[in-house]
Order: structure tokens, then C-alpha cells, then sequence
């Protein structure tokens, strides 16, 4: 049965935006409520058709007279900021996130109407560090608890939402943990980092980076909020990619940076507003971090359309390239083929400087 009314927060943002603007279309759905602290672009406000804007700000308990007053049956709680700059700093960011998911959580809980609860999460709260396994499931916790920054803000959000489905069990909940986005028109952190013309790395290491498009996770959000799915999935797209690889195949130029040089750079980053990437989301460009979708195909029953490959490829299309890819790739081979011949070159060499001692059945042949 799909629901009456629903309530979208975080409206203003485009993934938000996308969401509220696809419940609108169904027509078997009657009303959709969108809430921000801001009010949406005109290109947003055009998209979202019938979805009712309300400014109103989460951490203030009035949200609770808006979900009453509507008798709002499905809450999405997508307003979880990701970067302190897009939030006035990181204490503003906690208090929105945390505080702000507890005020929702409260008004949520004292509603009667309300039945389903869908909550935007990540795949950070898994961290990123060497010891990590090669692919997390939803049973897995993180090896390295994270600290701070959006991460640790995402955990408290989690925990918040277990126990408030325990005082609520009436309500089905629905946790869903995504890869990092990308796409043409979504602005995320990863977007922001792809754009740089120069793109630094730490030296040493290579993250495999596990993907989501845009369109993925609009139809991901729609089916867990007109479906019935309870629990946590993990959302991301098939197949894994090499961060090189990303910067290659989108023209951009790599430098390798030791990792006490890449920390200044990412506060030059964050003070001169080019890339909000906190020492957490370093971390993750470190070591990266994949995680199973199984549950998502065969419980929670959606495919993406994109892998990883294909989901890169269409944000490629909208970021002009710094170098050719092509130029890029053919240099790479090339070195690589001069290291290869080098390595080749130097175990000659060591063969006919120390050569193996020969077999022990020649040896007795010879002293015979």
C-alpha cells in the first residue's frame, strides 16, 4: 500500500530534490511535504511539482506541528550534512545532524499517523583503515571506530534510530548505507575532489572506490519509501575502481603527496574553499572501503543500472578533461613498460653477478 503522506527533509539539496520530486509524479501517492532550512533554486522549485515546501528547521520542535498537522504517515530523513563548510562549521554541522535527528526522532515518536521511517545513511560508519576486510557486510562494524567529522555523526544517527525503533516498533525502519555518489548533476564530495585539476594523492597508496549514480540512488530512496524493506542495506554500484584509475580516466593529474604534506593540503583546501575533505574522508582516499550488495539485490530487490565504470563514465561526460585520458593512459603503459624493462634489466644483471648454485645432482656428477 503506498503511503498518503510523506515528509522529505533536506529538500533544497539535489538528491533530496530528486526524491520529492519523484513521489510527486505517483499519482497513488497524496500529498508530499518538503522540509529545509533554506529555501530550494527555482530550477529545484520547478522540478519538485506538487511537493509542499515548508521552511522549517529540524532541530526546533515545531517540526513535530508539521508532521501532526499533516498527519504524516512516512518520514525520509535525508538533511545529514556531510562537510562543516556547508554547514557554518562543525559545530552547526553536529547540532544538525545529531541534534536535529533527535528532534525528528521525538516528533516522530509522540505522532501516531506515522507508520514508515526511511533514513539517508553512508557506508562511513564502517571507517576506513589497514585493517579493514576486503568487503563489508551489514553485520560488520568498523575496525577503526571513527572519531569524528561525518562518520561519527552518522554512527550517533544510527544508534539514535535503533532506539527509537524499539520504542516504536510499530514503525517499519529502514537504514540505507551508500557508496559515495556521482553523477552529472549530484554535488558531493567526491564530485568536488574529481574536479580538482591536480589531484593529490597520498604516496603509497591506491583506494579501491566503490560507486553510486545519482539515478541509483534517486530509485534506491523511492523503493524504500513506497516499499515495505526493514532493516539496513548496503547501496552501492557492482565493481570497484583504483582512485588512479578515476583521476586517469578523467584527465585529471595525479601527485603523490607523503601523507603529513597531504594533510596541509587538505587544510589549504578547506580554508580557500576548493575541497571541504576532512582528515576522515583523507582516510577513506587512503585506504578506501567496499562494501557487499547483496541484500540490496536479492532482499531489498534492486539492481543499479551502473557499475562503477559506467557510473564514472556518465560524470565524466560533464567535467572537461585536463589532460587527454588517452595522452594519460598511453604515458602510464609507457613507464610502466620502462619499469618493467628495468626490473628485467637489474635481475640479469644479479643473475650473472651471483648465479644460483647449481643443482645438487650436477654437483655430484662434477665430482664424480
Amino acid at each position: 500500500m503506498p503511503p498518503a503522506v510523506v515528509l522529505v527533509t533536506g529538500v533544497s539539496r539535489w538528491l533530496g530534490g530528486a526524491l520529492a520530486a519523484e513521489l510527486a509524479a505517483d499519482p497513488s501517492i497524496g500529498r508530499v511535504i518538503g522540509v529545509d532550512t533554506v529555501p530550494p533554486s527555482q530550477e529545484t522549485l520547478r522540478r519538485l511539482g506538487r511537493t509542499e515546501f515548508v521552511r522549517a528547521d529540524i532541530r526546533n520542535p515545531l517540526i513535530g506541528k508539521v508532521i501532526a498537522a499533516a498527519s504524516v504517515d512516512t518520514v525520509v530523513h535525508m538533511n545529514i550534512s556531510s562537510t562543516p563548510a556547508g554547514s557554518g562549521g562543525r559545530v552547526p554541522m553536529k547540532e544538525l545532524n545529531v541534534i536535529g535527528t533527535m528532534q525528528l526522532l521525538a516528533a516522530c515518536q509522540r505522532a501516531p499517523s506515522v507508520r514508515r521511517f526511511v533514513l539517508k545513511s553512508t557506508s562511513a560508519v564502517y571507517g576506513a583503515s589497514s585493517r579493514d576486510p576486503a568487503v563489508f557486510t551489514e553485520a560488520m562494524q568498523a575496525r577503526a571506530v571513527p572519531s569524528g567529522g561525518f562518520a561519527k555523526d552518522s554512527l550517533d544517527i544510527e544508534g539514535y534510530v535503533r532506539a527509537f525503533s524499539r520504542r516504536r516498533p510499530d514503525v517499519d525502519v529502514a537504514v540505507l548505507r551508500f557508496t559515495n555518489f556521482i553523477g552529472p548533476r549530484i554535488d558531493s564530495l567526491l564530485t568536488g575532489f574529481f574536479r580538482m585539476p591536480v589531484v593529490p594523492t597520498a604516496l603509497g597508496y591506491d583506494a579501491r572506490v566503490q560507486l553510486l549514480h545519482e539515478d541509483d540512488a534517486r530509485a534506491v530512496l523511492t523503493r524504500a519509501t513506497t516499499g515495505s524493506f526493514t532493516g539496513t542495506v548496503n547501496v552501492g554500484g557492482e565493481g570497484t575502481l583504483l582512485l588512479s584509475q578515476a583521476i586517469r580516466r578523467l584527465g585529471r593529474i595525479e601527485i603523490p603527496l607523503p601523507s603529513p604534506a597531504l594533510g596541509s593540503v587538505g587544510r589549504l583546501s578547506r580554508r580557500f574553499g576548493f575541497v571541504d575533505y576532512s582528515p576522515e574522508q583523507m582516510r577513506f582516499l587512503n585506504f578506501g572501503r567496499v562494501v557487499d550488495t547483496t541484500v540490496l539485490r536479492e532482499e531489498f530487490g534492486y539492481t543499479p543500472r551502473y557499475t562503477a565504470e559506467a557510473a564514472l563514465a556518465d560524470y565524466a561526460r560533464t567535467v572537461p578533461p585536463v589532460v587527454s585520458p588517452r595522452l594519460v593512459n598511453s604515458v602510464t603503459s609507457h613507464l610502466r613498460s620502462v619499469v618493467e624493462r628495468a626490473g628485467d634489466t637489474a635481475s640479469a644483471v644479479g643473475e650473472r653477478l651471483h648465479p644460483p648454485p647449481p643443482a645438487p645432482g650436477l654437483r655430484a656428477v662434477r665430482d664424480a
